[in-house]
Order: structure tokens, then sequence, then C-alpha cells
């Protein structure tokens, strides 16, 4: 595998996961009306047909790679390549039996069993990542932990996809999965057969597709991890301005935002407030005066002292 192989296939990564991310801002307006099913359809049929052929891709990218292999007796070779035929074997079954189910009549698969094979296609390829150390002290290993996060992401959100299949977030998701994952590649291709490999490392290839990068020393071995390291941290904060850019962008021009209907000003609020009826506090000690104010009126009452005026005619009581 050489440059022109990583660039070919980190550009087709970018290309289905730009055309999921843009047809993910349109689910929602999609469900509001019911007449433009048909585009929904056409847009997944799209994915699916650019997937069936970036795994045949692959597939026999990876034949070209098994035969190599087998003339140079290179046993590690031969596995490497059986596993990336299986992985880009899953994706192409999910492609085709997608494409039946939305043309055809004679297989009607439920989207959650076509999520499925989905899922076991990128659990196999995060495994053949995690698993891949054909050398302990190579450079290479690095930018295939690095290249986890991207398939880590892909397989979070389709495990979230098989409950809510018509989330738009997660298809988005899936579809940033897929860009990281394919500008990853190009800049894997670049670093490993190009002069933009790390300085004191060299590539030794015993067949296509088995190799390793290898550093004179320590110091050049670190240096190689710490710039595969900025190279990715570079990759994820350019990704995330542009997918943020374009996807306000996307959603100003599509209609797409929150309810913002029972939204109501905070001046309106505090108008209400100022026409409401004015409430006083009053302290414990105002309500103890005004018992005792009600219990000394009550006494002088008691106490009123009835006094009689004398009689009528000068005669008064004895």
């Amino acid at each position: 595998m050489g440059l022109f192989t990583y660039t070919l296939a980190g550009g087709g990564f970018i290309l289905i996961g730009a055309w999921e991310s843009l047809i993910s801002s349109s689910i929602e307006t999609q469900e509001k009306k019911t007449t433009k099913t048909n585009s929904s359809s056409f847009s997944s049929s799209i994915t699916l047909f650019a997937v069936s052929l970036l795994s045949l891709f692959f597939i026999l990218n990876s034949i070209v790679s098994l035969i190599d292999a087998f003339n140079s007796q290179d046993q590690t070779g031969l596995v490497l390549q059986l596993e990336v035929i299986a992985i880009a074997s899953l994706f192409f079954l999910y492609s085709v039996l997608g494409l039946m189910t939305h043309f055809t009549n004679s297989i009607l698969l439920p989207s959650s069993i076509l999520n499925l094979l989905c899922l076991f296609a990128f659990v196999e390829e995060f495994l053949l990542f995690y698993l891949q150390r054909k050398d302990p002290s190579g450079i290479e290993n690095r930018y295939f932990d690095l290249a986890l996060v991207p398939i880590g992401v892909c397989v979070f959100s389709t495990i979230l996809e098989l409950k809510t299949p018509k989330s738009r977030f997660l298809r988005l998701g899936r579809g940033i999965g897929l860009i990281s994952q394919g500008t990853w590649l190009v800049q894997m291709g670049f670093s490993f057969y190009s002069n933009a490999m790390a300085n004191g490392c060299s590539l030794h290839e015993k067949s296509r597709g088995n190799y390793t990068i290898k550093c004179k020393g320590h110091p050049d071995y670190h240096r190689g991890r710490a710039i595969a390291t900025l190279q990715f941290n570079c990759h994820l904060a350019f990704l995330v301005a542009l997918i943020v850019g374009v996807y306000s962008i996307v959603c100003k021009k599509t209609g797409i935002g929150g309810d913002f209907t029972q939204y109501r000003p905070i001046g309106a609020e505090m108008q209400q407030l100022d026409s409401q009826a004015q409430f006083t506090l009053d302290s414990d000690d105002d309500n103890e005066d005004g018992i005792k104010e009600e219990r000394n009126v009550a006494a002088d009452q008691r106490a009123i002292v009835v006094v009689t005026e004398p009689g009528i005619n000068g005669y008064g009581s004895h």
C-alpha cells in the first residue's frame, strides 16, 4: 500500500462522511414534509453505492497485497490482508443488501438489521487497528492507536442508531467519524510514504501490506510519536472548525432550528411582574407586635366602667 492507495481510500471516506453529514441536516425537514420520502431514499442509495465502490476497492487492493505477500513468503502479511478482506466484505454486504432493499422487493430488511451489519464491520475494523502490532517499536503503532478515536465515534453512533434510527445527530456523528478517518488515512499515507516522515525514521517493507517504520534511537522514536500526536490534534481542530461552520450554514439555509415559539423576552416578564400586586414580607417581630396590640384593645374593652347619670326631675338613685 503506497501513498496513492492511502490517499484514494482516505478521499473515499471523506466523501462518504461529508455526504452523510449533509443529508443528516435534512432529516428533520423530510420528516415534516412527507412528499420528500423519495429524496431521502435517493440520498441513502448514494451513500450505499459509494460504500460498495469503496469496499470493492479495498477487496481488490487486498487481493493484490495478498498475492505479493504469498510470493514474498510473508505469513504476517497474508493474515493482515485476509482480515482486511473480511472487513471490506462486511461493508460490501451491508451496501448491497441496502441497495436491494431500496430498489427491489425481493429482499425487505429493516434498518436495524442493516445497521447491525454496519456495526459488526466497524467493530472488526476497530479490533484490526487495536490488535495490529507487527513491530512493537514501530512508529506506525502510534498512528494506528490514534485512528481508534474516529472509528470509536462511528461504533458509538451506530450503536445508538439501533435504538433511534431517525436521529439526525447520530448520523451526523457517524459522518464526522468517517471524515476524520479519511483525513487521518491521508495523513498516514504522507507520513509513511513521503518526505513528511519524521527525521531519523525510515520505512521497512516485508511485503506490500506488511511494513514498519523504524527509528535510529529513542530520541527519534519519541519525537516521531510526538509528531503523530500533534498532527492528530491539528486534524481534530481543523475538522471541528470546518464541521461547525458548514453545518451552521446548512441549518440556516434549510430552516432547521429549535422551537422558539415559547420564548418570551426578559423585559416582558419583568413588566408582568411589575403589573402584579406587590407583596411585602412581614417579620416575626411585626406579627408579635400586632398580637400584643389586639390583646391590649380587648383588655381595655373589658375594663370599661358604666357611669350612671342623675335621674330625671332631680331624683337620683340612693
